[in-house]
Parts: structure tokens; C-alpha cells; sequence
């Protein structure tokens, strides 16, 4: 049987210095859990650990090389690991119209590789360790760009965005099959108040003064509470849960069919 969304003792949290990262790793705190935080900063990892109580390691996700060697490090300095939160993310303004192929090009595989390849590779890498625990969980931060790519000014955010949704749902799938008792929970943000948008022309357009569908990270966090509590696979918040149960409502049956469930 799987584990429930908060059955853990230790979380590591990916892009966890600031944003909805810090926010994540504050409510598990609060919930008497251990947290590690890892990001590419190691200054502001400091200041965030000595304001929250949690351990840090300094990690870019997006250097894909580096990461068997940190999970075989943590794994073995912290052998109590049984949660992982793939929280790091970049979004970029990019524009074939505006751009050379080269530019574009170089920006969008550094994207893929925080977006896709980092999260992959760490869900993958500790499968192995996550395995031989009673239990783990694994929750992977989407987008609802992933269900429906709005922001054309956000091209390549969205199709990884896309994969981090379509991969997390047969991961959960494989490893329910293999009988792993492996908790793997979507969580699928709106538009939220954090400085995700500081490469665009307007970095608070994703602050509620500027967008009336945006969350404060506080709204948005009272929402993804819930969802832990009422142990979701797939939380949204605010008007990203709306198209959330559209997508399931429209394809969830079809899915269950293709895991042998309907």
C-alpha cells in the first residue's frame, strides 16, 4: 500500500533558499519533520537555514553530471532520507522572433536540463535508496502551464512543465505496478507571488496588484495543505486545481484504463 503524502521523516527540497521551496520546507518543519534544502546559492542557503532550522547542500540541478555523485553524498550523510521535493525551476522569457538560434538554443537546453533532466535524474537516482526504506515519498512541482501553455511568452517553461506532469503520472503508475511503496504526488502551482518572473520585462506580473488570478505563496501554500491532508495525487491551487480537474475529468478514465484500473 502507498504511503501517505506526509509519511516521512526526512525531505530534501530542491530550489528550497526562497520561494515556494522555503515555503515547503517551513510547513514540513513545523510538522516536526527534518528538511535539507539544496540550491545553486550558498549565501542565501545559509541565511534560509539559519531563519528556518534546516540542513543544505549546494546543488544546480541543471548540472546533471554532478548529481549521482550529491545523491550517493546524501544519501550517505543522511541515511534517514525518505522524501524528495523537485521544487527547482527556471522560467525564460524566450522568443524565436527576437533571438538568434544560437542564443535561443542555449537558453532553452539550460532550462530543460533545471526543469526536466535535473528532476528526472534525481527521481530516478534515488530510487534505489527510497527502495529499501518502509517507505518514501516523492513529489514533483509542475505547473498548470503544463496542462494548458498560456504564456506563449514562455515556450520552453511549458513543454517541460508538460513533461514534469505526463512523467510524474506514469512514474506513480510503474512504481504502484512494481509494488514500491513509494508515495508520488503532482503538485501544479497557478501563478504565485514569487520571483519566478525576474527575467521578464515585468518580474511582479505574477504578484496579485498585477494579476487577479495569482496567489500569495501564504494562499497557495493553505491550499497545497489541504491537498497533503486529504492525500491527493495531484493538488493545484486556486485556478490551476480548476483546470486540474478538467484535464482528469476529460482524460482521468482514459488513463485509468490504460493502468488497468477501469
Amino acid at each position: 500500500m502507498s504511503p501517505r503524502s506526509l509519511d516521512f521523516q526526512c525531505a530534501l527540497v530542491t530550489g528550497g533558499a526562497g520561494g515556494i521551496g522555503r515555503a515547503i520546507a517551513e510547513y514540513f518543519i513545523s510538522e516536526g519533520k527534518k528538511v535539507i534544502i539544496c540550491g545553486r546559492t550558498e549565501s542565501k542557503l545559509q541565511s534560509t537555514c539559519k531563519e528556518i532550522g534546516a540542513d543544505y547542500y549546494v546543488l544546480d540541478t541543471g548540472d546533471i553530471k554532478a548529481i549521482p555523485g550529491f545523491i550517493k553524498k546524501i544519501t550517505q550523510e543522511h541515511p534517514e532520507l525518505d522524501c524528495l521535493v523537485n521544487n527547482a525551476g527556471v522560467q525564460r522569457p524566450l522568443n524565436v522572433n527576437d533571438m538568434s538560434a544560437e542564443e535561443f538554443l542555449e537558453k532553452a537546453d539550460a532550462e530543460v536540463n533545471i526543469n526536466v533532466r535535473g528532476p528526472m535524474h534525481l527521481a530516478v537516482g534515488f530510487l534505489p535508496h527510497f527502495k529499501s526504506k518502509k517507505s518514501a515519498v516523492i513529489m514533483n512541482v509542475s505547473s498548470v502551464l503544463g496542462y494548458i501553455p498560456f504564456s506563449i511568452i514562455n515556450p520552453v517553461y511549458n513543454g517541460t512543465k508538460a513533461f514534469v506532469h505526463f512523467n510524474t503520472m506514469n512514474l506513480r503508475s510503474q512504481l504502484e505496478q512494481g509494488g514500491a511503496s513509494i508515495k508520488v504526488v503532482e503538485i501544479a502551482p497557478p501563478s504565485v507571488g514569487t520571483d519566478l518572473h525576474r527575467e521578464r520585462e515585468d518580474p511582479d506580473d505574477n504578484k496579485k496588484h498585477k494579476n487577479s488570478s495569482a496567489l500569495s505563496v501564504e494562499e497557495f501554500m493553505e491550499e497545497v495543505k489541504k491537498g497533503w491532508q486529504e492525500d491527493r495525487d495531484t493538488i493545484g491551487a486556486g485556478m490551476s486545481q480548476k483546470v486540474v480537474d478538467r484535464w482528469y475529468g476529460e482524460f482521468g478514465q482514459e488513463y485509468a484504463k490504460a493502468e488497468g484500473k477501469a
